[in-house]
């Protein structure tokens, strides 16, 4: 193994211990592999090939480069724009989507932003309410929380009694059973599951009786929060240009812009649509999000 390909693994190494650390994000390290192999592939195609006899093998580091650009140059390009692989790590979400899924993410959905910068460079769709949307969360952009779009730029949210009233119309709701998952320990929790009219589609969601629809003591500080206002039955935000309301299912098991405020269009990341393993339940494989 010439010194090269030692180079080449030892980076490697070590940027995948720094993406799990937090140092620096899986797409630079996607990027910054794909010029370094691309650029010794593209160095051994122009000149060492044409120096080297025929007889000749490549040097392993070269080898590796050449073997792995492709690989990385396709995970980097589908990563980059088309499909990203997400684990759904908590149950704000159920019955939804639960513990344990690992999701399909439409990169393109909402526009083609470039990679590592992550600006939107051609307009496609906006998103629409009621999609489940993967973003970058506004007090940490290094985490991706995944939420369900309840309120667009210049809507009027309210949530009172754990209903949502968009622009002064009452969502539709319909009983539809319950839903039990383990909260702690052996301490078994039930919600109560509606179907709840958001947008073009119904979608179902969850309440726990016994918990409040909105906590105030969990309020943060954030900005524009003077669109909002607060009682003790809930709140009423009107949501800034540029901006997205976002819940989880779990009415009263998430963390959401009731308590941190508002999503900037920057911050998307893509439309969650399919669920592709759950280790725990292999029925849930292959199910659609809506």
């Amino acid at each position: 193994m010439d010194a090269l390909a030692i180079a080449l693994i030892a980076g490697l190494v070590v940027g995948v211990v720094l993406v799990f650390k937090g140092v620096i994000g899986l797409p630079l390290l996607l990027l910054v592999a794909t010029l370094v192999t691309g650029t010794i592939w593209l160095w051994d195609k122009l000149v060492l090939s044409k120096k080297r006899p025929k007889d000749e093998e490549r040097t392993s580091g070269v080898e590796y480069s050449v073997s792995l650009f492709p690989v990385i140059l396709l995970v980097f390009l589908l990563r980059s724009f088309l499909v990203e692989p997400f684990r759904i790590p908590s149950g704000s979400m159920m019955p939804t989507l639960l513990a344990g899924d690992f999701i399909l993410v439409n990169k393109y959905t909402y526009g083609i932003r470039l990679p590592v910068i992550d600006k939107k460079a051609i307009e496609i769709n906006d998103p629409k309410r009621g999609d489940v949307m993967v973003f970058h969360f506004p007090e940490d952009p290094s985490t991706d929380y995944i939420k369900r779009v309840v309120g667009l730029p210049g809507d009027m949210v309210e949530y009172r009694d754990k209903r949502l009233v968009i622009n002064g119309r009452p969502l539709s709701y319909r009983e539809n059973g319950t839903f039990s998952f383990e909260a702690g320990g052996l301490n078994y929790v039930t919600g109560i599951v509606y179907r709840e009219k958001l947008g073009e589609n119904e979608h179902e969601t969850m309440v726990i009786p016994g918990i409040p629809g909105f906590m105030k003591e969990q309020l943060k500080s954030f900005p524009s929060q003077g669109n909002c206002t607060y009682n003790d039955e809930g709140f009423a935000c009107r949501v800034p240009e540029g901006h997205y309301f976002m819940m989880g299912d779990n009415r009263d098991g998430s963390n959401d812009s009731r308590y941190w405020g508002f999503v900037p269009d920057g911050n998307i990341v893509g439309k969650a649509f399919f669920i592709w393993m759950n280790f725990g339940d292999y029925k849930r494989i292959g199910t659609t999000i809506h």
